[in-house]
């Protein structure tokens, strides 16, 4: 498996255009390193869209679901920093999901990546999963341009907490999948062939949206644990 535990959440949102450059800032040099402190957050990775809204997904991989409903991690999101509670105001239409890793192939992570959420009809909720576990994703890592694809599947809802409060009710995920690649043309293309009328609406997926993004920025929990202990030196 290419992502580094069994879950993770997944963020798509877009920021206020005036607050776009000091969001980028504090993301970067506070949220990131807050969160990928907590016991269990393995690695963050912040993605700009190249096409589609919204601008902006965030992956964080974590260790497993229950690591999203720690008091660790509850304690940070009910007592926001200072400069968290400025942020916070700017983010619009925030998606949220606290998802299972149903199935992640490829190893290494890509420059560039799409992004598709749907939800399935009923009766297709099973079989839709195993027509991409056993038939479509397996495949995307021997495709030219193309190196890993992961299926997440919301599995817990997130509790309300102060962070929330300030930044407005966040919308749940019911499925999605991550393509990652070298080639942006060949991750766009994969997304718009797997959203074609013949694939997923096919096989019985509905309310499909689908982005491309490229990298913008990633962290790891091993970079925030080496520098913890050259401070602790010092």
């Amino acid at each position: 498996m290419s992502l580094l535990g069994s879950a993770a959440m997944l963020l798509s949102f877009d920021i206020a255009p005036e607050a776009i450059e000091e969001h980028d800032r504090w993301h970067t040099h506070e949220h990131l390193p807050e969160r990928l402190s907590i016991a269990g957050f393995l690695r963050g990775t912040r993605w700009v869209s190249t096409a589609h809204a919204p601008r902006y997904m965030v992956i964080y991989e974590v260790q497993d679901l229950q690591v999203l409903a720690s008091e660790a991690y509850l304690e940070r999101l009910n007592h926001p920093s200072p400069w968290t509670q400025r942020m916070m105001p700017f983010y619009q239409g925030m998606t949220r999901g606290l998802c299972s890793v149903l199935g992640s192939f490829g190893v290494g992570q890509g420059g560039s990546a799409a992004l598709i959420r749907f939800t399935s009809e009923e009766a297709s909720v099973v079989s839709i999963r195993q027509w991409l576990l056993e038939a479509v994703l397996p495949k995307v890592p021997q495709i030219d341009g193309l190196g890993t694809a992961h299926l997440l599947q919301g599995a817990q809802a997130a509790v309300m907490t102060n962070e929330q409060l300030i930044r407005g009710a966040d919308r749940g995920v019911d499925s999605a999948i991550i393509i990652t690649g070298y080639s942006g043309n060949a991750v766009a293309d994969f997304a718009n062939n797997l959203c074609d009328v013949e694939q997923l609406p096919k096989h019985g997926a509905i309310e499909i949206k689908s982005a491309v993004y490229s990298n913008n920025y990633s962290l790891s929990s091993v970079e925030i644990a080496k520098v913890a202990r050259r401070q602790h030196k010092l």
